[in-house]
């Protein structure tokens, strides 16, 4: 799309000056977006004045040098007139960037990469940013001192985000509430594997290299982005309905993980029972060596496992998290326990379904251990940015939905999961959303001892 304006040569070059060397969007009179959309425990997270809807990667990488070279194209709509914006990215050399194919300047500070198209943006534009960057990729420490990132694997690397970890890899609006699709095109040394989220659409050799092109057609937040080089095993099945069902699995934790992975299309069923469908176009797991990787994550449509907690409870809160988290996905981090207590109360109730322990038995249970950690503040309202993993989201989250279900009955109760996951499918919600969502199916009921005694409140309520 042309915005240039026809001066005769001397005009123009008073105009620029005036303009300071920012071009004039036919009238448009832009203002930088923010940096950061103030999340209330990583408030540089994301950048305000645009909505991503695509990211094209293209990346480069050798495992011996550990270099990456990579090509972002970011296809975003300006929610305001934009001077300027801003993109999320830790470390790694910028070497050029482009806006609707025009040299843009840039500066860099901190992981903020401020961009300054050659022309204003006008409110509701598409518009294309290409940036393209080389280096050696950071491993980052949480506030919680666990490690995303960029993880130098004993063959490869393995890239995971929660909370902020795929600005280490990739620059672009890094918060969970700017969600969009994804091409990733990788290239690697012949004889390794790539994997990613959604689909493998090619692969092809030449002159040593491999490359992998993975399709990731639904909306994903950025923290859900992974991938993993290395030497794996893949294998294909089908779940539900002829879901595509890919798995990769570093060779050394084939044997400890079998059993389990045959377990991955029962509890898709399962999940859909309860949960409704399922929300994406094929689904997964990757295995790696527990030396390479401390935690599970719920990547969307594949997510990781270290093969020492490769277990069934471990793989069902995962798949659930397809559907809460990563399909209906926070609104800001504040609202983690909308994740982890669904997919702590889907371990429950499959326990309840196919153990010897019901779910009430498992709340008791809690409510009666001596555990002052799991009271330590309210699901809700965690403490800190190092506490947004930890029990009381969990545990206690899924308390709350027990309690939920106690007040309104099974029925009811399988409304509100399967409605809620329906309701907001590939968007975004927050605890208030939740809230109401609860008091709309069931209007008879009063939740506000719950919502006061159970989600927000301090210390354990003082009957279960």
């Amino acid at each position: 799309m042309s915005r240039s304006i026809r001066f005769l040569p001397a005009v123009a070059a008073l105009l620029a000056l005036a303009l300071t060397g920012t071009a004039c969007d036919g009238g448009v009179k832009g203002t930088p977006g923010g940096s950061g959309v103030r999340d209330p425990y990583f408030p540089k997270a994301g950048n305000g004045g645009y909505d991503v809807g695509h990211y094209a990667l293209t990346l480069d990488y050798t495992p011996a040098t550990r270099r990456l070279t990579g090509t972002a194209v970011i296809t975003a709509r300006a929610t305001e007139d934009l001077s300027a914006f801003d993109l999320d990215l830790a470390g790694l050399h910028v070497d050029s960037v482009r806006v609707e194919g025009e040299d843009a300047r840039w500066s860099r500070a901190g992981q903020e990469l401020t961009v300054r198209p050659h022309d204003d943006l006008s409110e509701g534009e598409t518009f294309r940013t290409t940036v393209r960057y080389s280096g050696t990729p950071r491993t980052l420490t949480d506030p919680d001192d666990s490690e995303e990132g960029w993880l130098p694997t004993a063959d490869g690397a393995l890239a995971v985000g929660e909370p902020v970890g795929s600005m280490a890899w990739f620059p672009g609006n890094h918060h969970p509430s700017d969600k969009a699709a994804y091409d990733l095109t990788v290239t690697v040394p012949k004889g390794l594997q790539a994997v990613s989220n959604g689909e493998l659409t090619q692969r092809r050799e030449q002159g040593g290299r491999t490359a992998y092109h993975w399709h990731t057609a639904q909306p994903m937040a950025s923290y859900l982005a992974v991938l993993a080089i290395g030497h794996y095993d893949f294998a294909r099945t089908t779940g539900p309905h002829g879901l595509p069902v890919l798995t990769a699995v570093d060779p050394t934790q084939a044997e400890e993980s079998e059993d389990v992975l045959a377990e991955l299309p029962g509890i898709i069923d399962w999940a859909e029972t309860n949960f409704g469908p399922y929300p994406f176009s094929s689904a997964g797991a990757i295995v790696e060596r527990p030396d390479d990787v401390g935690y599970a994550l719920e990547t969307q449509n594949r997510p990781v496992f270290p093969g020492d907690q490769f277990d069934t409870g471990t793989l069902v809160h995962e798949l659930a998290h397809q559907w809460y988290g990563d399909s209906v996905t926070p609104e800001s981090w504040r609202d983690m326990w909308l994740n982890e207590g669904f997919a702590t109360y889907a371990e429950w109730l499959y326990e309840e379904d196919y153990g010897d322990k019901s779910a009430q038995e498992t709340f008791t249970e809690l409510y009666e251990e001596d555990d002052e950690a799991l009271w330590a503040f309210p699901p809700a309202r965690p403490s800190g940015a190092a506490h947004i993993s930890d029990s009381p989201v969990y545990g206690r989250g899924a308390m709350v939905l027990h309690k939920i279900r106690q007040k309104v009955g099974d029925d009811t109760f399988y409304d509100i999961l399967q409605g809620w996951a329906a309701a907001h499918r590939h968007g975004t919600a927050d605890t208030a959303d939740f809230t109401a969502f609860v008091e709309e199916k069931a209007p008879e009921e009063d939740f506000g001892g719950i919502w006061k005694d159970w989600l927000y409140g301090d210390g354990r309520p003082d009957h279960p």
